[in-house]
């Protein structure tokens, strides 16, 4: 006979996958407000709590941020433990799904060691689609939608549909139209020299984060 749990879980994990698109499915997960390290304003920086000037300044110059280990690590020389931790609720890059650690995962508000089992128990993910249907096995929804925010899995450059590649953060109407003129992709090598003739190394280096190719 089936427990409580069990039909609890199966309900929610079918509710999740419901709700999702058959077509057209974003692959960077909605934000919930939490500011991205490698877009935010000054003045958004500045208005954090903590963010002295020289904060702000280190975040600003190291940008682009490419792992959010290497940007806590870079912190962590600036603000103590607990100061980073109530941070990251409010300013936190987005994690790759497919190609990071248990000690990045656990950089996610929230996120302990169970979660961060859970987190890569279903990796390499196909789209955020899964990461809701697997990870709604384990919180409800409200849970779900704010640790979604702190996480992405790289489109396929080849086969993302618009609505896909504008879940980019920072990515709109023009570069959309740059992304798909050069398609299809022979390597990733060839998305960096075709981009890189509108954007700057970093910029590049930026949107490469998000995107594999097939």
């Amino acid at each position: 006979m089936f427990t409580r749990n069990f039909v609890t879980t199966l309900v929610v994990g079918l509710a999740v996958a419901a709700s999702v698109p058959a077509a057209a499915i974003a692959q960077v997960g909605t934000s919930q407000g939490a500011l991205n390290p490698n877009l935010a304003t000054r003045d958004e920086l500045s208005a954090l709590a903590g963010f002295t000037e020289e904060v702000v300044d280190a975040v600003i110059e190291g940008r682009p941020h490419l792992s959010m280990l290497d940007l806590d690590g870079l912190l962590g020389g600036l603000l103590g433990d607990g100061d980073r931790e109530e941070l990251y609720s409010r300013f936190f890059l987005p994690i790759n799904l497919n190609d990071t650690s248990e000690e990045e995962i656990l950089l996610v508000p929230g996120v302990g060691e169970r979660m961060a089992y859970e987190f890569d128990e279903y990796h390499p993910y196909a789209h955020i689609a899964e990461f809701r249907r697997e990870i709604g096995k384990y919180v409800d929804e409200e849970e779900l939608a704010r640790l979604e925010q702190y996480v992405f899995v790289p489109l396929d450059l080849n086969s993302a549909s618009d609505e896909d590649i504008l879940t980019v953060p920072g990515l709109g109407p023009r570069m959309l139209r740059e992304f798909n003129e050069y398609r299809p992709y022979e390597n990733i090598e060839q998305f960096r020299r075709e981009i890189g003739k509108y954007v700057d190394d970093g910029e590049v280096a930026r949107l490469e984060r998000y995107v594999t190719i097939g």
